[in-house]
């Protein structure tokens, strides 16, 4: 039996024993998403465990954790408060409505994975990869630091004397044990994380110390408590959120929204999954489970979320591999919630900081400064750029901003790479031989290599060693030859692909005197499916 446990689910003991450990460290991280949101943190928690579970069986990328997430936890501020002023007063239904609109948001999710939306992931350049993973760095640590306040009267304080040099000898010593176990090989039977989880914890219970726990953290925030029961369905939703016009005028741009952050982050993470397990997932797949996740989670009470790279990356470290890890971590939640709260609110929250400052360390392209006078300085201005504006804003202005920024260095750069090469045949044909790729960003340049009032009678212009790539650069084309034409001058063009060719064809009837067909003409396809073109030119011909 044994022997057929380990062929089947190879990895046994690692998942599990990381699942555990992933399990601990989501416990604050959705409780403190879920205050972030204005919602109860059994809703994080509850989120945190149907998403989990959801996408480690049918997601794309086994090994790679999601739950409630801080990126979607700031977008979900506004639409509770709005929708808690929606209803009559007193009534507060903004976490009916934060529900309707991670339900809609799973449906938008699907959608992208049924269009198969998930692989343009790939178009994502390496700066902007560099600058989400320390964007993301700096926005965990920074999430941090709010556990070294504590509440008095009501208000956030920093800790300080004996209490700010315990947590942060705790954090230390955390830290410390995660750094120095893997050297001495002692961590062959337990992860690093969960051995000093528990070393921490079991020094803090015996020595009375008197610091912050998990139990402490929740009832700060206003929580009652870790324990609870089975997710409910939300049957009281239908009755209190009219589904209406105006109800989905108002959940719907927040519902992109997130569902446009959480695809975003869910495959940024899966991306960097598979660059630390040199394995390939499928970003397809994972758009439709986080979607299938979100439907379930807003119709049990949870407030929606994506792939989390933090604890990703703590259960990849702890060697955590496949789907079992996920489905550990999960249910490992749920067990917490149901039976193990008591002891589980008796762990320091500095023993948990202390693991996350070890995943910021571990997900900071350190790299990165390594390489800043070896890269163009274009993608180290995006570097930065994406990094600070995940701090500052959020991870899909950031990713949207980074891909745009490095589209338009290389439309740039490409631009300037168009050349003309001239040069005048025995009989006084003017030839131009054009190299580079020829596009909207180099039209320009393109029309200054010709000289239509100065040229002789006979031109010609040869596109063997230039690539024609969209619409605006067929159109400088044809403006070209009219251009010539106006000057009662004759002109061919030669070495275009046949599909180029067969949109001249369309455009103008004269292009079939114009073009000189030739067996070595280009092969690649023009900003279209091949599909979309005849196989034959036959069909243009009048």
């Amino acid at each position: 039996m044994t022997e057929f446990i380990s062929k089947r689910l190879p990895n046994v003991k690692n998942d599990v024993l990381s699942g555990i450990t992933v399990a601990l460290a989501l416990v604050p991280e959705a409780v403190a998403f879920a205050f972030v949101a204005g919602v109860d943190p059994l809703v994080g928690l509850y989120a945190a465990f149907m998403i989990g579970l959801i996408t480690s069986v049918f997601g794309g990328r086994p090994g790679m954790i999601s739950g409630a997430t801080g990126a979607l936890a700031v977008v979900m501020v506004s639409l509770v408060a709005r929708g808690n002023d929606m209803g009559a007063p007193g009534e507060n239904l903004g976490l009916y409505y934060l529900f309707a609109t991670v339900i809609l948001m799973g449906f938008i999710q699907i959608m992208a994975g049924v269009l198969k939306l998930g692989k343009f992931v790939r178009l994502i350049p390496h700066p902007v990869m560099m600058g989400f993973v320390n964007g993301l760095a700096i926005v965990i640590f920074l999430s941090q630091l709010g556990m070294f306040k504590k509440t008095i009267g009501g208000e956030k304080v920093w800790l300080q004397g004996m209490e700010l040099y315990l947590m942060m000898g705790l954090v230390g010593l955390t830290m410390l044990m995660m750094w120095v176990l893997p050297k001495f090989k002692l961590t062959s039977k337990l992860p690093e994380a969960l051995l000093a989880i528990l070393t921490i914890s079991a020094i803090a219970i015996f020595f009375n110390f008197d610091v912050a726990t998990v139990g402490s953290f929740i009832r700060d925030g206003g929580g009652e408590g870790l324990k609870g029961g089975l997710p409910m369905f939300q049957l009281e939703m239908f009755s209190k959120v009219p589904f209406n016009w105006t109800t989905i005028k108002f959940i719907f741009p927040y519902a992109l929204i997130l569902a446009a952050i959480g695809l975003i982050e869910s495959l940024m993470t899966l991306n960097l999954i598979d660059e630390l397990t040199d394995t390939r997932g499928n970003g397809n797949k994972e758009c439709v489970a986080q979607g299938s996740a979100n439907i379930i989670t807003g119709l049990f009470g949870g407030m929606g979320g994506c792939a989390m790279i933090g604890q990703s990356i703590i259960n990849i470290k702890s060697g955590g591999r496949g789907r079992l890890s996920g489905i550990v971590a999960a249910l490992t939640l749920l067990a917490f919630i149901l039976f193990a709260s008591a002891y589980i609110e008796q762990v320091p929250i500095a023993a948990l900081v202390g693991v996350m400052f070890m995943v910021v360390v571990g997900t900071f392209a350190w790299s990165s400064f390594r390489i800043i006078n070896k890269v163009p300085r274009s993608d180290v201005f995006v570097i930065i750029l994406v990094s600070a504006l995940t701090v500052i804003f959020d991870l899909a202005i950031a990713v949207f901003a980074g891909v745009i920024v490095s589209a338009l260095v290389f439309s740039w750069e490409n631009a300037k790479r168009i050349r003309a090469r001239k040069r005048i045949n025995e009989d006084g044909t003017k030839v131009y031989e054009i190299w580079g790729p020829l596009f909207f960003g180099s039209i320009t340049a393109f029309n200054e290599k010709f000289d239509a009032k100065n040229d002789p009678d006979h031109i010609e212009i040869d596109f063997v060693e230039s690539r024609i790539s969209d619409h605006s650069a067929l159109e400088a084309i044809l403006n070209l030859v009219k251009k010539y034409e106006a000057e009662n001058k004759t002109i061919h063009l030669k070495h275009l692909s046949e599909e180029c060719k067969a949109l001249l064809y369309k455009s103008d009837p004269r292009f079939y005197q114009i073009i000189i067909n030739d067996i070595d003409d280009p092969r690649y396809h023009l900003a279209a499916n091949p599909e979309e073109f005849p196989k034959s030119l036959s069909e243009y011909h009048l």
